[in-house]
């Protein structure tokens, strides 16, 4: 086995490699310091922005009838879009629409299959209290 020594790049002291033509530090602190040194010169080294003598002018769009006009054009066509491509049992539920089935729905239902009791009274069901009842006077609500 040869006797070559290496010098070590970072603190420059002769030593003898344990790997050939591949080491080039004497040991694992020499390494992580040429590492550091070499990053925080580079972090230091960088040029400071030249300042323009132009100050920079930011565009500022400006409101005007013609955009406003096409916007509100936009607008309409895409939810006219929207209306028609959604079913009428996809779309959402107005106040008017709740309350026509407000109006629908009883609170008293004439059970049409079930017979009347002893005496004649009519049964109903109550849909506030989930029970059964008779009555011999017609409901309506």
């Amino acid at each position: 086995m040869e006797k070559e020594f290496y010098n070590c790049d970072y603190c420059f002291k002769e030593f003898e490699p344990k790997r050939r033509r591949v080491q080039k530090f004497c040991s694992n602190s020499c390494r992580s310091k040429a590492h550091h040194a070499k990053n925080s010169t580079k972090n230091l080294s960088e040029p400071e922005k030249a300042q323009n003598d132009k100050p920079i002018v930011n565009k500022v769009e400006k409101m005007s009838l013609s955009g406003v006009g096409n916007s509100t054009a936009g607008t309409l066509l895409a939810d006219g879009l929207k209306f028609l491509a959604t079913s009428a049992e996809n779309r959402s539920a107005t106040k008017a629409d709740i309350a026509y089935i407000a109006s629908k729905i009883k609170r008293y239902h004439k059970i049409v299959n079930h017979p009347p009791n002893s005496q004649g009274a009519f049964p109903y069901f109550d849909l506030e209290t989930n029970e059964i009842f008779y009555s011999f006077m017609p409901l309506n609500g």
